[in-house]
C-alpha cells in the first residue's frame, strides 16, 4: 500500500484530490496506478476508494511551482475514469481549476497578500493561462462567502477566473475543421475548441427537446449510440485522432433558452450526461453562440455589446460566462465566477 499527502476539495461543481507534483511518482504508469487505487477504479461504485461513482467526482489536480516567466504555478488535470482503468490528461477541467489557487496558497507555493491574492496558473494539459483571484484577508484563504453556483448547495467565497489564449488549445484552432458547420451522420454540428473541444448540435436533430433530465438522457441508449458515432467521426476531424478511449470531445446538444439565458444545453462528457456543464465547455458553447451560421447561433439570444454576459442554461441551473469580443465580433477573452471549498487535508492511500 502506498500513500501521499493530499487535499480533497470541491472545485466549482466537481470534486477531487489535489496533490503537489513532488508527492507523486514521476513515472506516469506508477502515478496512474496509484490514482486508480486512490479513487477505487475501475468500479462503477468506486466503493474501495475516494471516488464518488461519477466522472465529476473522480478528478485530480497535480500542482507545482512554475519556472515559467509571469506564472505562479503549473496545473495538470487528470481525469480518473470510474469504470475503466484509465487516467487521462487529454482535457482541462475548469471546475477543478477553481481550487488550484487556494491550494497553491495553502501549500506555500504562492505568498498570500492581505485582502486578495492573484494566482497565475499555467494549464499544462493545453498550454493555457488562467488568472484566479482568491480572497485572503490577513493573508489566509477564506472559503466562506456569499457567491452561489447552481448545482452547489449554499454559498462560498467567490473566485473570479479569467482565461487567456484559449482558442484552439487542444485542437490547434478555434474551428479545427475550418468551418462553422459540418455534417456528420446527417447531423449539422459545430466542432469548436475555445478551451474545451466540443461538438455542438441542435437537440431536436437528435430526436429530443433538449429539456430532458440527466437521468432520462442517461437511460436513452439510442441517443447515446448516435452521439458516440458522431463523436468517433468528429475526433479525427478535430485533430484529436481516435477518441474511443478519450474523454474529449464533449458532446453538447442545444435548444432555445427557457430561463432567461442565452442558450439551453445538455452535455455528454462523453458517455454520461453532465449534471450541469463544464466551465471550459461553457466557454466553447458561448463562443459558438456568437459565431454566425452555427447551430447554436441560430437558437441563441446573444446580448449586444463588446462585453457579453452569457448565462448558459443546463440541467440544474445556469453557468454565466462573460466574453469580450473585438470590433470584428471575435471572442478575445472569457471569464467565469467560481467557488471552491477545502474538504480535508491529510494522507490518502491506494490499494
Amino acid at each position: 500500500m502506498s500513500s501521499a499527502p493530499c487535499m480533497w476539495m470541491r472545485g466549482g461543481t466537481s470534486k477531487g484530490g489535489y496533490f503537489l507534483a513532488g508527492d507523486l511518482s514521476a513515472n506516469v504508469a506508477e502515478r496512474d496506478a496509484f490514482l486508480l487505487g486512490v479513487m477505487g477504479s475501475p468500479d462503477k461504485r468506486q466503493i474501495d476508494g475516494m471516488g464518488g461513482a461519477d466522472p465529476l467526482t473522480s478528478k485530480v489536480a497535480v500542482v507545482k511551482a512554475s519556472q515559467r516567466p509571469g506564472i505562479d504555478v503549473d496545473y495538470l488535470f487528470l481525469q480518473v475514469f470510474v469504470d475503466q482503468p484509465i487516467v487521462t490528461d487529454a482535457q482541462n477541467c475548469g471546475n477543478i481549476l477553481a481550487g488550484v489557487g487556494p491550494f497553491a496558497i495553502e501549500r506555500g507555493l504562492v505568498r498570500a497578500t492581505d485582502g486578495e491574492t492573484t494566482v497565475r496558473i499555467y494549464m499544462e494539459n493545453t498550454g493555457q493561462v488562467a488568472v484566479a483571484r482568491v480572497r485572503t484577508p490577513h493573508g489566509r484563504v477564506v472559503y466562506g462567502g456569499d457567491a452561489h453556483l447552481d448545482g452547489v448547495p449554499g454559498t462560498a467565497s467567490p473566485i473570479p477566473v479569467v482565461f487567456e489564449n484559449t482558442a484552439g488549445s487542444s485542437c490547434g484552432a478555434l474551428l479545427p475543421t475550418g468551418r462553422p458547420v459540418d455534417m456528420v451522420d446527417g447531423i449539422e454540428v459545430t466542432c469548436i475548441d475555445n478551451g474545451m473541444p466540443v461538438v455542438i448540435m441542435r437537440a431536436v436533430d437528435l430526436g429530443i427537446t433538449g429539456q430532458e433530465s440527466r437521468e432520462a438522457l442517461d437511460a436513452n441508449t439510442e441517443l447515446k449510440a448516435k452521439l458516440e458515432s458522431i463523436r468517433r467521426k468528429a475526433g479525427p476531424m478535430m485533430n484529436l485522432g481516435e477518441v474511443r478511449e478519450k474523454s474529449v470531445p464533449k458532446m453538447t446538444m442545444v435548444s432555445p433558452p427557457r430561463a432567461g439565458g442565452v442558450i439551453s444545453t445538455r452535455t455528454f462528457i462523453p458517455h454520461r450526461c453532465h449534471a450541469s456543464i463544464g466551465v471550459l465547455g461553457a466557454v466553447s458553447v458561448a463562443t459558438a453562440c456568437a459565431l454566425p451560421g452555427t447551430p447554436a447561433a441560430a437558437l441563441a439570444r446573444v446580448p449586444e455589446g463588446r462585453s457579453k454576459v452569457m448565462p448558459i442554461e443546463h440541467p440544474i441551473g445556469e453557468s454565466t460566462i462573460v466574453v469580450q469580443v473585438n470590433a470584428a465580433g471575435e471572442v478575445e477573452s472569457a471569464a467565469v465566477l467560481l467557488t471552491a471549498r477545502k474538504l480535508f487535508d491529510g494522507v490518502v492511500f491506494d490499494r
